[in-house]
Formats: C-alpha cells, structure tokens, sequence
C-alpha cells in the first residue's frame, strides 16, 4: 500500500493524502479531505474509520456489519469531485457491484466541524 496513488484521485500517494487520515490518526482539516478519506475508507474496507467520522446523532443508523457489507462487496473504481462549499461536498463515486455491474452513487453531503474535527452529517442522493 506503500506506494500506492490514493483512491481518492488526487493523484498522490496513498501514505500521503487519505493514509494521514486513515492510518496515522490526523485529523482531516477540510469537510472535501474528509469525504474523500471516506472514499479511501470503503476502499480499504475501514469500517471502523467510516463510524468515527460520522456525526455522533448519526452514527446509530449505521451498522458496522452494514458498512463493512458495502464497501467489501464493491470494487470501487474512482471518486469525481462535483462541487465543495466548506461544509458540503457533492460527488460521484464509481463503482462495480457484487455483479460486477458498474454503478455511480450520487451524494450531496454535509459535514459538521465540532471539537477541532470534521465529521460527516448525511447525504441526499438522486
């Protein structure tokens, strides 16, 4: 994983962008860093990161076993940046299905920054 470019495509190592995040405890200092460290989260199959940064109020609609489900039964392929305020990111991420089939989930989302940390609020999808 070392040398890897980062799942999020911004082109950079993996140690070096989403690996700040996801493996050395940094604390992602945008709303837009930390979505796409969620990207890297599903790609790595991080279920325990995914709930971390999820907003605390949230965090009981979501199920690690759900999360780990999801992102273990996708390949996913590539992340594309739509737009990005402060507190909202919205994006496309491609992925291939348990099928193999290819899928783009749409999400506009919106973060929260409390206690020095961006955490992920909800999302609305199309």
């Amino acid at each position: 994983m070392e040398n890897n470019k980062c799942f999020c495509d911004t082109g950079l190592l993996f140690k070096d962008c989403c690996g700040l995040y996801l493996e050395n405890n940094q604390k992602a200092p945008t709303a837009l860093a930390l979505m796409r460290s969620r990207y890297s989260g599903y790609a790595t199959h991080n279920a325990d990161y995914l709930l971390e940064t999820t907003y605390v109020s949230e965090r009981k609609q979501y199920s690690k076993a759900e999360i780990l489900k999801w992102a273990t039964s996708n390949k996913w392929q590539k992340l594309e940046i739509l737009s990005f305020t402060e507190n909202t990111v919205e994006f496309k991420a491609y992925f291939l299905d348990s099928n193999n089939q290819p899928q783009v989930h749409y999400e506009f989302s919106t973060f929260k920054f409390e206690n020095s940390a961006w955490y992920y609020v909800d999302g609305k999808f199309e």
